[in-house]
């Protein structure tokens, strides 16, 4: 049987070349979906989630695809640190692929895109006002959302006795899609560490003609954030129930 690792990298690969591949598809030029708009990339990054969870958990893993969930689960006692930080180097291998994918899938449009926002934000995310405190803020409630929804999800009795089978990975797709359409519009809900720095290190890598910079300045937001809003929340939610 895979080892939980391969299902949180290839789970996380899915959701980032899904996830990364809509907002490429919405925002590059000349592509069949340009200007789909705001309702179109999170319904994608729904799916994507949806999809990633479902791999990963098909293959034996947890399906959390997010360090940020990972480290939770181990500040509660889920499971010890060595495995925690297994999953985290697998999803962040994962999202760097994905990433990577996305660029290749994508490969003529870099350089018909003029705008260096446009090409970084087919990558990772930047903020719609930059003000540390309250984007630091957003991300943080975004995340503690995600963690207390999806613990009501797997709780006992949401589902009912005799769930459809991986259900859960599509409630969780319905929870991120609320998420982007509610709280997603002060940081782009990065809500997830590989889902940012993991492709914002390939944007730093990759060839691409006139990208400007990664803005690594922001970087440490979306890393922070969801940690801390994903370790509160399941504090939170193993001391409610």
């Amino acid at each position: 049987m895979p080892s939980t690792v391969t299902g949180e990298f290839l789970g996380t690969l899915i959701l980032l070349l899904l996830g990364n591949g809509v907002v490429a598809n919405v925002l590059l030029t000349d592509t069949k979906g340009h200007s789909g708009g705001l309702i179109v990339i999170t319904a994608g990054w729904a799916f994507a989630v949806m999809s990633g969870g479902m791999v990963a958990v098909a293959l034996g893993a947890p399906g959390e695809l997010n360090p940020a969930v990972s480290i939770a689960n181990v500040v509660t006692g889920v499971y010890p640190l060595a495995t925690g930080l297994a999953h985290v180097a697998a999803q962040m291998l994962g999202a760097m692929c994905g990433a990577t994918l996305v660029w290749l899938h994508y490969l003529p449009h870099w350089a018909r895109t003029k705008d260096q926002g446009l090409i970084l934000a087919s990558f990772c995310n930047a903020p719609a006002v930059r003000t540390t405190g309250p984007n630091l803020f957003a991300e943080i409630i975004g995340t503690a959302v995600l963690v207390l929804v999806a613990g009501a999800i797997g709780a006992r009795g949401v589902l009912g006795a005799t769930p459809a089978t991986n259900i859960g990975s599509f409630l969780v797709g319905c929870l991120v899609w609320g998420i982007g359409l509610s709280l997603g519009g002060p940081t782009g809900y990065a809500i997830n560490p590989a889902r940012d720095l993991g492709p914002r290190i390939m944007h730093a890598l990759l060839p691409i003609a006139g990208k400007g910079g990664s803005d690594w300045g922001y970087a440490w937001i979306p890393v922070v954030g969801p940690v801390v809003g994903a370790s509160v929340a399941a504090l939170a939610w193993a001391r409610l129930t």
